[in-house]
């Protein structure tokens, strides 16, 4: 039975987490179809498609989330305001059934390479549904709720080959090691879920390469981020590694707080939109804003230090991040955006920051805990100095960045109706 299957995934997951409810984690406990399917939709983003990059990846699992939420809440009656449509629901449909086919309709447009893997998994998912009205209600509502999120993507600047500005001034970007990359620089440009402009979140800058404050940034990043830094903690080599997990460990946050915290369909689907589009909306506005700046990397920066003009800051030709550095400008920080964002529609949800969440990483091995949404955002500030790829002004600032987006997407969307 499919249904049990996905049941006893879900309960293994639940049981790697120390907040488990116990109710939740039984063998025939009925699955969380939202959870079930971003699941699925991280298979076809990640597993199949290799969209490693979080703010690439984000744009698959904000179409799903969005066109899951519209599906779900137009058979709940409508409760919150919906996203681009509201399906005609009479509260019978099967909103199992809305949501495979919200998630499958979007994944199919998305990734035509997956179509067959994606058609047997779907089949799978209604193999394991009652057959009848309700059934075929929520194939309907789910199907027109996905067509709708399609539609509004199409054309919607997505791996555009446009590329990062680079400069050979002192503190102007340039490709870094090992590869030289240069590529991504589309998602600055990609039309925004929910904010009207990018660029309305422009940050002040990085300070000047001459100045006292970046003499600051640049020892503290070229102390603790080198690869072979003995000033770094083992904590902080861990932490760094934990939020480098090109599978981001964000995904595995947003299931555990759906899990422990006890959400039901809507809610859960309504958690999900919200971080969903936080999180992408802020990557958008955050690599508008790199692109704007073009700000040199901490790899480039400390192997040409002598040409910055500073007479602080001693130039290192060996010097190597503990990370490899990723193929964009530094300023802001894209993790801290995404995470800010993403924490600041957590906290608008629960309604408070103390909400107790945890996530694990295959590249660090470990599983890492937070008791607050502010704390997960205070660590990822130094966790990417720890990694040695971003100055900590580039951090700081794309916290503000991504609070902003955040605070934004609350305010304006997925609101209860009054």
């Amino acid at each position: 039975m499919v249904k049990a299957r996905c049941a006893a995934v879900l309960a293994a997951l639940i049981l790697a987490t120390p907040f488990a409810p116990p109710e939740a984690a039984g063998a025939n406990a009925a699955p969380n179809a939202v959870v079930v399917w971003d699941l699925n939709a991280q298979t076809a983003i990640w597993d199949v498609a290799h969209q490693a990059p979080p703010q690439v990846a984000g744009r698959g699992f904000a179409m799903v989330s969005g066109a899951v939420y519209d599906a779900v809440n137009a058979i709940e009656g409508t409760p919150y305001e919906p996203y681009l449509v509201a399906p005609r629901a009479t509260g019978r449909e099967s909103a199992d059934a809305a949501v495979g086919t919200a998630a499958y309709r979007v994944l199919d447009a998305i990734f035509p390479e997956q179509r067959e893997r994606l058609r047997v998994q779907y089949d799978e998912w209604l193999a394991g549904l009652p057959d009848g009205p309700a059934k075929r209600g929520g194939v309907r509502v789910g199907a027109e709720a996905a067509a709708a999120m399609v539609t509004a993507r199409q054309g919607d600047g997505a791996f555009d080959p446009r590329l990062w500005t680079v400069g050979t001034e002192p503190g102007q970007y340039r490709p870094t090691p090992p590869a030289f990359e240069n590529s991504g620089a589309w998602v600055g440009f990609l039309k925004p879920f929910a904010v009207p402009d990018a660029t309305m979140f422009r940050t002040p800058g990085p300070p000047s390469v001459t100045s006292r404050a970046y003499a600051r940034d640049f020892a503290e990043v070229k102390r603790l981020g080198s690869a072979t830094s003995t000033a770094r903690t083992a904590d902080q080599t861990e932490a760094a590694l934990w939020w480098h997990d090109r599978r981001s460990v964000s995904w595995g946050m947003k299931r555990d707080l759906a899990l422990t915290q006890r959400l039901g369909v809507l809610e859960t689907a309504r958690l999900y939109a919200l971080a969903d589009f936080a999180g992408t909306d802020g990557a958008i506005a955050c690599a508008n804003d790199k692109e704007f700046w073009h700000f040199w990397r901490p790899v480039t920066a400390i192997r040409f230090a002598g040409t910055d003009g500073n007479p602080a800051t001693e130039p290192d030709p060996g010097w190597t991040p503990l990370v490899v550095t990723p193929p964009n400008p530094d300023y802001p920080s894209g993790h801290t955006c995404r995470t800010a964002a993403q924490m600041t529609a957590y906290a608008h949800f629960f309604g408070r920051d103390n909400v107790s969440f945890s996530a694990s990483s295959v590249d660090s091995g470990t599983t890492r805990h937070f008791g607050s949404f502010s704390q997960a955002t205070a660590e990822v500030v130094g966790a990417r100095i720890w990694a040695g790829i971003h100055f900590r002004s580039a951090d700081v600032d794309g916290t503000t960045l991504g609070t902003g987006v955040g605070e934004y997407i609350t305010k304006h969307y997925f609101r209860p109706r009054r």
